[in-house]
């Protein structure tokens, strides 16, 4: 099975079909078929593992009823193919689902009541429908190889516009997971999943225990997510199902949208693995959910301080955040920070490179590891360097997981690296270094330390250009209309 070929080919039939806009449009239409087929195919085994199985899904639009082509001239295609689609949205959308339906059957309602068909032409619906059932999903060491598949689908988010954000890098998910170790038996969480890459991420780290039925199950209810758009949380629930998570507790909401404070020990987890978005603002209704000197609009801000309410006693964090949440010195983002040392022992930071998520982004970001059993006392400082021959990670150069080796080798053997003194410097600077929490104190909480000392040289296309611009200037626009209400909002006090 070639992947690339695959891929093309199914981008290349919807690119004929007037009703599909763009890459993200492509990836939503394949992979709410995909979706389907899957549970189809999970079904299947479903029915044999339980006498009474019955799907939630009417028969007639269950995949295996109109989906295959028997080359027989009766597969529907054509003006039926388009009207059907529209009658299966909007049953699935209407789906009967109460306290009494498991999780599997909720799933299908959850993952259509927010989607799109963005397709119009019926035959060319056919001819997608009959490129993925040349897939046979029903077969598990299929169903595992592709997996690599989805991972070229995941990936191509990166470059579709706006969806990049609901994407982690593999290599830094793996990594992550590997420093943070969770173990079969602890509960994993991530409260803004995207696709859910943090997730597998630990699946893939924790089977490696599985040796028995009884520690698969104990598996299969290990991991929980929550993820507000439509988009992220199909290709999540999908990406769990693909590997074999039959009841993906994957919620779809915005879980800032809870009170932290009517948190207890049940809704608390061993283990926590998150790249949060940053950038964003939340409204004033959500930030009430936040004790005052913790609270403000900060997206990134508000899901740490989440973290440090839905933390197990001993548990452990791994968590991607921007710079800004490092230097930050307004009263909030120093209340954050005394909590979270108060509360917690942040023992390791890793500066990353800032086009580590390129092309998506070229915003700084860190990685932060600490565990809940006791208040911080010393923290570790390592830059992730370039890799020898790299300017910048890019889309054909992207970041992989052997380029944290030097990372790794460093964490078991932590040693302070001085950079190499340069000409018109006067001060020593640092690759690594410990700082203790009276350093931190006497910083003014300023985490930012062990920076880079030049910026990378980060060479984009023409279209990556303009879409940072894009990003860039919407970023600046909201900024100033923050600072605009501010200045309302003071005259208005003086008044």
């Amino acid at each position: 099975m070639n992947i690339g070929t695959m891929i093309k080919r199914l981008q290349d039939i919807m690119r004929q079909d007037a009703g599909v806009n763009g890459d993200a449009q492509r990836i939503e239409q394949i992979v709410w078929m995909l979706f389907l087929k899957l549970y189809d195919a999970k079904e299947s085994e479903w029915e044999i593992l339980k006498d009474n199985y019955k799907s939630i899904i009417p028969e007639e639009y269950r995949w295996r009823n109109w989906a295959p082509d028997n080359k027989d001239g009766k597969a529907i295609t054509g003006d039926e193919m388009t009207t059907f689609i529209i009658q299966l949205f909007a049953t699935l959308k209407d789906l009967e689902v109460d306290e009494n339906t498991d999780v599997r059957g909720k799933l299908v309602k959850e993952v259509f009541t927010d989607l799109n068909n963005y397709m119009k032409d019926g035959v060319l619906i056919r001819q997608v429908v009959n490129v993925l059932n040349e897939i046979d999903l029903t077969d598990f060491k299929v169903r595992h190889a592709f997996n690599e598949i989805y991972e070229t689908i995941l990936k191509d988010l990166q470059s579709a516009g706006k969806s990049g954000e609901f994407y982690t890098p593999r290599a830094v998910t793996d990594f992550v997971v590997k420093m943070v170790n969770p173990k079969v038996g602890e509960s994993i969480a991530d409260f803004a999943c995207g696709t859910g890459g943090f997730l597998v991420s630990a699946l893939n780290h924790m089977k490696e225990e599985v040796s028995n039925t009884s520690s698969n199950e104990v598996l299969q209810k290990s991991f929980y997510g929550v993820e507000k758009k439509s988009l992220p949380y199909l290709l999540c629930t999908t990406n769990m199902l693909l590997h074999d998570i039959n009841e993906p507790q994957i919620v779809r909401g915005n879980s800032l949208e809870i009170n932290v404070r009517d948190y207890e020990d049940k809704d608390c987890f061993d283990v926590i693995l998150m790249n949060p978005p940053y950038g964003g603002t939340e409204k004033k209704s959500i930030q009430q959910n936040f004790p005052s000197e913790l609270r403000n609009s900060e997206t990134a801000d508000l899901f740490m301080v989440e973290i440090l309410y839905r933390l197990k006693q001993n548990g452990r964090v791994g968590i991607v955040l921007p710079d800004g949440f490092l230097f930050g010195l307004d009263n909030t983002k120093i209340a954050i920070k005394k909590k979270l040392l108060e509360d917690c022992n942040l023992h390791t930071i890793i500066r990353l490179p800032g086009s580590i998520f390129a092309p998506y982004t070229s915003i700084a970001t860190n990685l932060l590891f600490f565990d809940k059993t006791g208040p911080t006392k010393e923290i570790w400082y390592y830059r992730m360097d370039l890799p020898s021959g790299y300017k910048a990670f890019s889309k054909t150069k992207p970041v992989e997981l052997k380029h944290f080796n030097k990372v790794i080798e460093w964490w078991n053997n932590r040693v302070e690296i001085k950079d190499e003194k340069s000409a018109e410097s006067l001060t020593d600077t640092w690759k690594s270094k410990k700082y203790t929490i009276e350093d931190i104190e006497g910083l003014n909480y300023n985490l930012d330390q062990c920076e880079y000392p030049t910026k990378e040289e980060v060479i984009l296309s023409p279209k990556e250009t303009m879409d940072n611009f894009v990003s860039k200037r919407e970023e600046l626009e909201k900024e100033l209309d923050k600072k605009l209400k501010e200045i309302i909002n003071l005259i208005g006090e003086i008044e």
